[in-house]
């Protein structure tokens, strides 16, 4: 059990039929009154942000999130598979459970799927991908010290800006965190 007082960021609990982590937290001792504990938490299965204050003396138990490596294997209809790096086991998401991550990863891609209590509801994808342009606008010589940008459409279907001198079959680096173009692989 983890009591408010004890809060952190990144922290993970169970609290009203959902896991939540901890995104911020501030304890506030007033001058009238008892001390609180404000919260910004987010729920890890939806992704609903909300705040609220605690007691300091108000406990709820905490919620032990596994991560395991995995590769991504292949779509098949509204399904992902992807397959332990241990066991060999596939293992089929829908959508919502990777959405954030599948625009970044191509086939052959390990990734990091997170479980709660043997279920899986998140995939990560790595920080820094390198993909492949696929269609964007011809780069002329001398457009390397400018800092305009165009749009490219990247070999998984990811849109990004990159730079005029790119052009289509270079391979990029991608920050899976922002989605911005980083460099020339």
């Amino acid at each position: 059990m983890v009591t408010a007082g004890d809060f952190r960021k990144g922290l993970t609990v169970e609290w009203e039929n959902g896991v939540w982590v901890i995104v911020d937290f501030q304890h506030v001792k007033p001058g009238k009154g008892a001390a609180f504990v404000r919260t910004k938490i987010k729920n890890i299965m939806t992704g609903a942000v909300v705040e609220r204050t605690f007691n300091p003396t108000d406990k709820m138990p905490r919620a032990i999130i596994e991560t395991k490596e995995m590769n991504y294997l292949y779509k098949d209809g509204d399904l992902y598979y992807f397959m332990d790096t241990e066991t060999y086991e596939q293992l089929p998401l829908n959508h919502d459970q990777v959405e954030d991550a599948i625009p970044y990863v191509k086939e052959n891609t390990t990734v990091q799927v997170r479980f709660f209590k043997g279920s899986a509801f998140s995939v990560e994808a790595p920080n820094f991908v390198t993909l492949e342009v696929t269609n964007t606008e011809p780069g002329f010589k001398g457009d390397t010290t400018s800092n305009t940008y165009k749009p490219a459409t990247l070999e998984t279907g990811l849109e990004v800006s990159v730079p005029l001198f790119i052009n289509i079959g270079e391979l990029i680096r991608v920050d899976t965190r922002s989605g911005e173009y980083m460099e020339r692989a």
